[in-house]
């Protein structure tokens, strides 16, 4: 009799832990983001630069067999990240006709710093944390419009509930454009009290949940490689064992170690909350150690555009308009046959190959602090 009580003790405690079917504290470990929240630059902009600057015209997307939003031939690390979360794709809130938001807004914009100072378009991350707050603002005043309205308004089902700003997993990928202008005198730390402030706005205004990307390894870009190295096969002189410009990548390693710091004193600000930053310069390098067995052909010969040619949009919509011809648009700038032979796209961007790999590393866990996969990241450990 004791024997059986003692396993029915053990079974009852094994199922307040797990949480039977409804799951409990330890239950189901996914932790089921109803929406994402993304800021940033072009490294997860999915339309806002092509909004405001000008569409993003073919050869952009080929990989997707149309015209992409995005600065790439495919799809971008924030897709594969939303992908994981079983959420949709996000859209830009720059896109506003006829665009759901009902899962969550992308606020990244090509171009964009940090910093106020330089940068292609303003949207730098402090512009960015402005507009969402607005966006959730308004949201909030509509639905509570809403309980004193009988009738069952449309935007229901574009925008999300009020209670999902608080539920959300809010994403932070910014920075690259940051180290670009460090040799114009900008100072890593003052840029990253800039970053501190702007993530305390979010976290002071509801967001519980983060997942802060580190930049990458700025050193390993194929145009950084083209401006440092002879292209004549010749040893690069700045270069490590992997090719890499080894003065850019420490200065992309400086950046990350100020970021580092901001992390932790935000995560002692505000305890309740459940930081989580990702390695993205570790998982980026790893392309590069030992690309072939990747499947890159060669991890800094870029796919799109030729040494001193940016594979650029404008120069494609003024030189005939084959935006929905693969076949014309391709002649207009030098396209390489395979992308997913390629790590780089236009010696900035990666493509959509390189960024599906990056993004399983760090969906993972294998790359965070804490090391908790993307489904966790609402769990403190």
């Amino acid at each position: 009799m004791e024997s059986r009580l003692s396993i029915w003790a053990f079974g009852l405690v094994l199922f307040l832990l797990v949480g039977g079917e409804n799951g409990g504290v330890f239950g189901s470990r996914n932790c089921g983001f109803p929406a994402i929240f993304n800021f940033g630059d072009s490294n997860s902009d999915t339309g806002a630069s092509s909004s405001a600057s000008g569409e993003h015209l073919l050869p952009f997307g080929i990989t997707l067999g149309k015209k992409s939003k995005r600065i790439t031939d495919g799809r971008v690390i924030i897709d594969f990240l939303a992908e994981a979360l079983g959420l949709p794709y996000l859209n830009a809130t720059v896109d506003s006709i006829g665009t759901s938001y009902k899962h969550g807004a992308n606020f990244a914009t090509g171009g964009c710093k940090i910093s106020s100072i330089g940068g292609v378009l303003p949207f730098n991350l402090d512009v960015q944390i402005s507009r969402f707050l607005r966006f959730k603002s308004r949201t909030v005043a509509l639905y509570e419009q809403l309980n004193n309205n009988s009738t069952n308004p449309a935007f229901k089902s574009i925008l999300p509930e009020p209670e999902v700003f608080s539920k959300a997993l809010y994403t932070i990928d910014i920075g690259q454009n940051d180290i670009a202008y460090l040799f114009d005198g900008q100072n890593p730390p003052a840029t990253l009290d800039k970053f501190y402030i702007s993530i305390q706005r979010l976290l002071s205004n509801g967001a519980k949940f983060m997942w802060i990307h580190n930049t990458g390894p700025f050193g390993c870009m194929g145009s950084k490689h083209l401006d440092s190295c002879k292209q004549d096969g010749s040893p690069c002189p700045d270069a490590d064992e992997h090719g890499c410009v080894k003065n850019l990548n420490i200065q992309a390693q400086l950046f990350n170690s100020e970021l580092k710091d901001r992390v932790n004193r935000l995560r002692a600000e505000y305890p309740d909350a459940v930081i989580t930053l990702v390695d993205v310069y570790s998982a980026k390098y790893s392309l590069f150690l030992n690309p072939k067995n990747q499947g890159f052909d060669e991890p800094f010969k870029f796919c799109c555009g030729v040494p001193g040619s940016f594979c650029g949009t404008r120069e494609l919509e003024i030189a005939g308009k084959f935006a929905d011809n693969y076949e014309r648009a391709k002649l207009t700038r030098p396209i390489c046959k395979d992308p997913s032979k390629h790590i780089s796209w236009d010696g900035v961007h990666y493509t959509e190959a390189a960024n599906r790999i990056v993004a399983k590393l760090i969906a993972n866990g294998s790359h965070s602090d804490p090391p908790v996969p993307i489904t966790e990241a609402c769990r403190k450990h």
